[in-house]
């Protein structure tokens, strides 16, 4: 079970790694202008490839989060509210990073009406996710 365990941590925090960043290339994407369009490309070139990337870490973290859960019971039973909570959590992440590759796609299409402090805050949701599903899973608090 350490092991599987091992895993899932490691690819979690990859995963996040990607979720981190990906909305500050958001935010250098809103700041480009108009006529700077190398910038602007080199930009989708590193977010699309920073979001596949991102989405194939998503898979095995996600793999072993329910080997984890279903395979070892880790939060099953009673008193384990916990990872209900948790849980709701890791759908909201899916989620901010489905979120994420809508606007990756508005960005190609140059659709993007959001400004760059509006990305400035997106990229803090993720580290508040994190912050609350790290706290639920290590101080089962109900």
């Amino acid at each position: 079970m350490l092991w599987v365990k091992s895993f899932h941590i490691v690819f979690i925090a990859s995963w996040f790694a990607g979720l981190f960043y990906l909305p500050r290339i958001f935010v250098n994407l809103a700041l480009v202008p108009p006529e700077s369009v190398a910038e602007r490309e080199r930009l989708l070139l590193m977010a699309r490839k920073l979001w596949r990337f991102t989405t194939f870490l998503a898979v095995p973290a996600l793999g072993f989060g329910l080997w984890l859960w279903l395979g070892y019971g880790i939060g099953r039973g009673a008193g384990n509210g916990w990872m209900h909570a948790k849980l709701a959590l890791v759908l909201l992440v899916l989620g901010y990073h489905h979120g994420c590759g809508v606007l990756l796609r508005r960005f190609v299409a140059g659709q993007n009406k959001r400004s760059h402090r509006w990305f400035r805050l997106f990229n803090e949701v993720p580290v508040l996710l994190l912050l609350a599903i790290v706290v639920l899973a290590v101080v089962k608090p109900f």
